[in-house]
């Protein structure tokens, strides 16, 4: 026996219509006009032999017919996107697409990557950074990685490691700059910032030294957009960087760059690895962060 199905743009027209409870924004995720929406939903009113809506004033409401049937609708719609994506998946399968925060990508995840190749030679990865959060509906990204405080609602986060910031420095500055045996030494040297003056302030107040809550009162020096380029410039002795150990612990167990102080800025932030819930259930999503988790286990072993 056939279905007695009404059309589907009229279908699509009164989900879209119901989730948003307005026409305007139905028109607009279908780019089609609010006419074309409201003809749609008589049409498909008249179809069923019921009203779907009250309409109001610039305003839509559902009736009660409209509630029972919008929600097995939105069911067979999801089950429809879950269904057509399986089949997109299937076809890039081996693909693997990240989106990295830079100074991970580069100080961290590059360096690593051989061993991910090594171990899944069959995964196509293709990695890229930026700073902002990704739109997974609108770009195809299989898992971002980014620093922040873990609040993205909607999205599967698996927390990487923390970034608490203290002073370091690179051995060479040591050897030829002005002594730093206590932290008001820090007065003396160049003291380099990440995206803002006002973290060594706080770091300041911390270590309980006075007068340099800012630039105009001793905290001053270059100003750089990101953590990479912060750790090149502490690198080449050009001043003291309020870093992140967990970026460094290699560089730090070889004396290559000097934790100076105990003393951190303890921040409610860290690098996540996130990603929309369904993702995780991809073959090469699945490869590769048990392989990232392992070298993360190994690599927060290292003691700095």
């Amino acid at each position: 026996m056939p279905r007695r199905l009404p059309p589907l743009n009229a279908l699509r027209a009164f989900e879209a219509a119901a989730r948003h409870q307005s026409f305007s924004k139905a028109a607009q995720e279908l780019h089609v006009t609010d006419a074309a929406i409201s003809h749609q939903v008589k049409a498909l009113e008249g179809h069923l032999g019921r009203p779907l809506f009250r309409r109001r004033h610039r305003q839509v409401e559902l009736t009660d017919a409209g509630r029972a049937y919008f929600s097995p609708l939105q069911d067979a719609f999801d089950v429809m996107a879950r269904a057509t994506e399986r089949i997109f998946e299937a076809g890039n399968e081996n693909i693997l697409t990240i989106s990295s925060a830079p100074s991970f990508a580069i100080k961290w995840l590059m360096p690593r990557l051989g061993r991910f190749w090594e171990k899944c030679p069959h995964i196509e990865l293709h990695l890229f950074h930026s700073s902002r959060l990704t739109d997974f509906a609108h770009e195809d990204v299989d898992i971002a990685i980014r620093y922040g405080d873990g609040n993205w609602p909607g999205l599967a986060l698996d927390f990487l490691m923390g970034a608490e910031m203290t002073p370091i420095c690179s051995r060479l500055l040591l050897e030829h700059g002005p002594a730093i045996k206590k932290p008001d030494d820090l007065r003396h040297h160049v003291l380099l910032h990440e995206d803002t003056y006002d973290n060594w302030p706080v770091w300041f107040r911390k270590a309980g030294v006075a007068g340099m809550a800012g630039p105009r009162e001793g905290v001053r020096g270059p100003l750089l957009d990101d953590s990479w380029m912060l750790l090149q410039a502490a690198a080449t002795g050009r001043g003291v960087a309020l870093g992140r150990p967990s970026l460094i612990r290699e560089e730090l167990a070889a004396g290559d760059f000097v934790r100076l102080f105990e003393a951190v800025i303890e921040e409610d932030k860290g690098y996540y690895a996130v990603m929309p819930p369904h993702h995780g259930d991809r073959p090469q999503v699945a490869a590769f962060t048990a392989w990232l988790k392992g070298e993360i286990e190994t690599y927060l072993e290292i003691p700095i």
